[in-house]
């Protein structure tokens, strides 16, 4: 079984129920081979508590984390490292269009594609299974 890889950023929000500050942990994680977003959140003037789980990261909240964590980066090596190797699945994993695939690929050859850490470890993984030598490395 493959390791859980996660990051996690603390932040305020407003409380629903009583309009008082609102303590929220959100938690990006790769888990079973998937990326999800679960937050938690309590507010100290209510007692009222919320869990949000399996969502997408919301852009802020990704911003906040590379700012807190610092970015990982997406490393390839070895023959099987083709362009149109890494493209393949980057595209698939990504979604993104064949233009958009090219610009990636070659950021990832070049050792400049970079993300959270359960983002950068999940193309390492699928990068993996396609037989391409790959890491997700925070430097």
């Amino acid at each position: 079984m493959e390791q859980v890889v996660v990051e996690s950023v603390s932040y305020l929000a407003v409380c629903q129920s009583c309009g008082a500050r609102m303590e929220c942990r959100g938690t990006q994680a790769l888990a079973g081979g998937r990326l999800r977003w679960d937050v938690e959140s309590s507010c100290s003037a209510c007692h009222d508590a919320l869990a949000v789980c399996g969502g997408t990261v919301p852009a802020e909240r990704r911003e906040q984390m590379l700012a807190e964590n610092g970015p990982a980066r997406l490393h390839v090596s070895g023959p099987s490292a083709t362009a149109v190797a890494i493209m393949r699945v980057l595209r698939t994993e990504l979604g993104i269009d064949l233009a958009s695939t090219k610009a990636v690929a070659r950021r990832v050859v070049n050792g400049e594609y970079a993300g959270t850490l359960p983002e950068m470890e999940h193309l390492a993984r699928q990068l993996r299974k396609a037989g391409i030598a790959a890491a997700a490395t925070r430097e």
